[in-house]
């Protein structure tokens, strides 16, 4: 299995819902920019609106900080327009929803469950240059957590403006970074 990490982001041309309206997404679309894609199984299920309101509560925060964000299923973009005018917990979504029903996405980032024909929960980071810089991949049965989402993109955006410098377990932002040397080794 190749690494994904420093990986290119996928090609990718798809059908998406934002607030009311479909679009068509491309990865050209997102070259300059920092790109969260959030995949998720299924519209309509269970923890899937649980993890995508919580990530819809830090959506202003990473605005703010540059990223695009965009969760993605093998749903079709009218679905995404059903579940969102279906759910009171969805239409909190601002967002883009990315349809997927190809699986071009969902094979591309690695996270295609074949035998079901939905994506496992993967979560990336992908920056301006499109290179993907945080891959997680969980079990369909565990949800995530915006907060720790955000404290690792706040560590990856820290990282890539300040050369030479790592962010440590539960760094937060403004806390220390570490600059490895050799007179770190073995002192931590």
């Amino acid at each position: 299995m190749e690494p994904i990490i420093n990986a290119q982001m996928p090609e990718f041309k798809v059908q998406a819902f934002q607030n009311g309206s479909f679009k068509t997404v491309s990865n050209e679309d997102l070259k300059g920019k920092w790109a969260l894609f959030f995949f998720y199984p299924a519209d309509f299920t269970f923890v899937c609106p649980t993890e995508l309101v919580d990530l819809a509560g830090k959506y202003e925060q990473l605005k703010q900080m540059g990223v695009e964000v965009f969760s993605v299923s093998t749903d079709t973009h009218y679905v995404h327009k059903a579940w969102h005018d279906a759910s009171d917990s969805i239409k909190k979504i601002e967002y883009t929803m990315l349809a997927d029903p190809t699986g071009v996405l969902s094979r591309g980032f690695g996270v295609m469950k074949e035998d079901e024909g939905v994506a496992y929960r993967g979560t990336f980071l992908v920056n301006p240059e499109g290179l993907i810089k945080i891959a997680e991949i969980q079990d369909n049965s565990i949800g995530r957590n915006a907060d720790e989402l955000l404290r690792k993109v706040e560590a990856a955006q820290f990282v890539a403006t300040h050369d030479g410098e790592v962010c440590p377990a539960k760094w937060k932002a403004g806390g220390e970074t570490l600059k490895p040397s050799i007179d770190l080794v073995g002192k931590i």
